[in-house]
C-alpha cells in the first residue's frame, strides 16, 4: 500500500508542477488573447476617429476688413490662420501687457480692429477681430 501512496503522490507532485507551468502558459495565452481582442476593440474605436475631419468654417477662407489687412495682410485666410498672425504681431511688438499676460494692449492699428479700445482681454479679442472678417 505503501507504494501505491507514493505512486498516486509523485506523480500529483509532477501533476502539481505541470499546472503550473500550464497556469503560467495559460495566462500568457489567454492574456494574448485578450491582447489581441484589446487592439480589435481599440480598432474599432479608432476607426470612427480616421474619418474625421476638421470644420470646414473654420478652414474657410474669409477676406479680413482693411483695418484688420493692415496687420494680417489682404489675402483670405482661415480664421485660425488670421488669429495666429495676430499674435505673431502682438509678440513681435509686445503688446501683452507685462502685469497681466491675457490683456492685450494695443497699438494704433489693433484700436482700430478692436474698435477703439486701448487693451482688451485674448478672449475678447478673438470676438472682436470676427467682426472684421467676411
Amino acid at each position: 500500500m505503501a507504494t501505491a501512496k507514493k505512486t498516486p503522490a509523485a506523480p500529483a507532485k509532477k501533476a502539481a508542477a505541470k499546472p503550473a507551468a500550464a497556469k503560467k502558459a495559460g495566462p500568457t495565452e489567454k492574456s494574448g488573447a485578450k491582447a489581441a481582442a484589446k487592439p480589435a476593440a481599440v480598432k474599432k474605436a479608432a476607426a470612427p476617429a480616421a474619418p474625421r475631419k476638421p470644420n470646414a468654417a473654420f478652414m474657410k477662407a474669409m477676406t479680413p476688413s482693411a483695418t484688420l489687412a493692415a496687420v494680417v495682410g489682404a489675402a483670405p485666410l482661415p480664421r485660425t490662420e488670421v488669429t495666429k498672425k495676430v499674435w505673431d504681431y502682438i509678440k513681435k511688438l509686445d503688446l501683452q501687457d507685462p502685469a497681466n499676460r491675457r490683456m492685450i494692449n494695443a497699438d494704433d492699428k489693433l484700436k482700430a480692429v478692436f474698435g477703439g479700445k486701448a487693451q482688451v482681454s485674448m478672449f475678447e479679442m478673438t470676438k472682436l477681430i470676427s467682426d472684421h472678417l467676411k
